[in-house]
């Protein structure tokens, strides 16, 4: 069962019957989840926004948006405009696909894994975390990657509090720690 039939039939009627919801528009769903990745070392060398494109794009199954300096900044050696990071935004069925990798495949080969914090609620129903290795998703060839890069996930909710968020992302599977 993928993990939008798994929403559908068994995570809503948990959150209903928990938070007793009155409509069903109320219940809370995941709407996007945006990858970024950011490449400090892109001012010295512009081959590495190549690589990260191309890494991003077989992680994600889709292709990333460059983002660039908004403004100069002269003490890290950088100038409007310059690529400082890749980043894409992920919506309906690859969204649930990449969650669904993420959670059986990604986070369990971490070294000593023992769940996500909770701590990465923004309060409004969003949960980010970090991974300090991109080479964690066996889409990569390890080989072939030059150099390891970390990666910030979101994961935006049409939650309402960080409680229902949780709840929603822990009956989808995410191992949270205890």
């Amino acid at each position: 069962m993928d993990l939008k039939e798994h929403y559908e039939k068994v995570v809503k009627p948990k959150l209903v019957e928990k938070f007793g919801y009155k409509n069903i528009h109320q219940i809370p769903k995941i709407e996007k989840i945006v990858v970024n990745m950011g490449l400090s070392e892109a001012t010295q060398n512009p081959k590495i926004v190549d690589q990260a494109l191309e890494e991003l794009a077989i992680i994600t199954g889709q292709k990333p948006k460059v983002c660039r300096a908004r403004k100069s900044i002269a003490g890290f050696k950088l100038r409007k405009g310059m690529p400082i990071g890749v980043m894409v935004t992920l919506r309906r069925k690859r969204m649930y696909d990449f969650l669904g990798r993420l959670i059986n495949v990604a986070l369990p080969r971490l070294r000593d894994f023992k769940g996500l914090p909770r701590s990465g609620f923004d309060g409004r129903g969003n949960y980010t975390l970090g991974l300090a290795d991109h080479t964690i998703f066996p889409e990569l060839d390890a080989s072939k990657v030059e150099k390891v890069k970390g990666m910030s996930i979101t994961i935006v909710t049409t939650a309402k509090t960080d409680e229902e968020a949780y709840e929603l992302l822990k009956e989808m599977g995410m191992p949270f720690r205890r």
